[in-house]
């Protein structure tokens, strides 16, 4: 199977990377969303917060489970996806393009 974003880069975890210049977007992988199945809420850290590496830093809600989301990389929160708040299944239908969470710097 081709990979639909070939310029991500994946963690151990469950997350996806994508250097963006001196930050970095970040979003969960499609397997991880694939185990969520319908993702119902995304509660990320404020626009400002500093996060560090392997704390957590937010939760993601489905049908089938509530999961910490635990940061994959240390740095501040820049941009969150805000359009998440109304349509948390982009995650579910997108989640290594329009259902990325967070755009950071990364330290």
């Amino acid at each position: 199977m081709a990979l639909e974003y070939p310029h991500l880069q994946f963690t151990e975890g469950f997350w996806w990377g994508r250097p963006e210049g001196d930050h970095v977007r970040l979003g969960i992988t499609r397997e991880a969303a694939e185990q969520l199945m319908y993702v119902t809420h995304v509660g990320l850290p404020r626009v400002g917060a500093r996060v560090r590496a392997g704390e957590p830093l937010g939760v993601i809600e489905s049908q089938k489970v509530v999961s910490d989301l635990f940061a994959p990389v240390s740095g501040t929160v820049i941009e969150q996806n805000a359009a998440l708040q109304d349509q948390p299944f982009l995650v579910n239908s997108d989640p290594e393009g329009t259902g990325w969470l967070l755009l950071m710097t990364q330290e």
